[in-house]
């Protein structure tokens, strides 16, 4: 076989080094463009990453705002409102004792209940304000005393079981507040109708519910209290913090659940 000549051979030569310059230059160009597109989505995971911390921050300066405006709220209301509500009280006793006559002595009476109504319910306020009571254990006290101290007037034995093996549980102000509503509601339901003589509440938690239960021995659940608004208003409670109201059968008594998820 004849051996090429020499100009083609160097023409082969080059072709050759010029061929693989070419590829080495796109391989080149891949590798820039390649390391180019990764700087530039480091920079956008890094902007996006301060855009995202700057929503936190707003955010918390947010609650923070709240928080405080929830604290003056409170402040204000203990200063002004609840001052100007014993002051009525007050007077209605003074005037109750100075006019002995029979008439003005029940008008004053109506007075002083309203205020101490008044004044109880203000209280309630300020602790479904107070931000430091966001949490389950919290909850749990304050309902705790306000049942002992409602029933303490009755003749209604109240018992108390706790499963909560994290107190500190947060508790947003309005599951609180519509717990703490619908928790009362069944306990002035049971006085009202239920003839009962004791009543057990019992407070659970999982990981990811927290569930109140209320049991009475008294007559069930009658067709006039299965048709109030009681019942209604307890389930459009839980409701609207995504929670579930249940009557389960018993047979004897009232047993009512209530079933709050907890949130991340």
């Amino acid at each position: 076989m004849r051996e090429l000549p020499p100009e083609i051979k160097l023409t082969y030569i080059i072709a050759i080094i010029i061929m693989l310059m070419f590829v080495c230059f796109i391989i080149m160009m891949v590798f820039i463009y390649n390391k180019k597109q990764l700087i530039q989505q480091q920079e956008n995971q890094i902007k996006e990453s301060e855009f995202q911390n700057q929503l936190l921050q707003k955010e918390l300066e947010r609650q923070k705002a709240i928080q405080l405006e929830r604290e003056r709220i409170s402040q204000d209301m203990h200063d002004d409102l609840g001052a100007g509500i014993s002051a009525i009280k007050l007077q209605a006793e003074f005037l109750k004792y100075k006019m002995p006559q029979e008439s003005f002595s029940e008008d004053l009476e109506a007075i002083i209940n309203t205020s101490e109504d008044m004044n109880l319910a203000m209280r309630e306020i300020l602790w479904s304000l107070n931000s430091q009571n966001d949490t389950v254990g919290n909850f749990i006290e304050y309902t705790t005393l306000y049942i002992k101290r409602f029933l303490s007037k009755t003749s209604i034995d109240s018992h108390f079981k706790l499963n909560v093996p994290e107190k500190e549980t947060n508790l947003t102000v309005k599951a609180r507040r519509n717990l703490f509503l619908a928790v009362k509601e069944a306990v002035h339901n049971i006085y009202k109708h239920s003839q009962a003589s004791e009543i057990f509440i019992e407070f659970d938690q999982n990981e990811d519910s927290f569930s109140i239960t209320i049991i009475d021995n008294g007559i069930g659940l009658s067709e006039t209290t299965q048709k109030g608004n009681g019942m209604s208003n307890m389930s459009l409670r839980m409701e609207s913090i995504n929670g579930t109201f249940k009557i389960i059968p018993a047979q004897k008594g009232l047993r009512l659940l209530f079933v709050y998820p907890l949130q991340d």
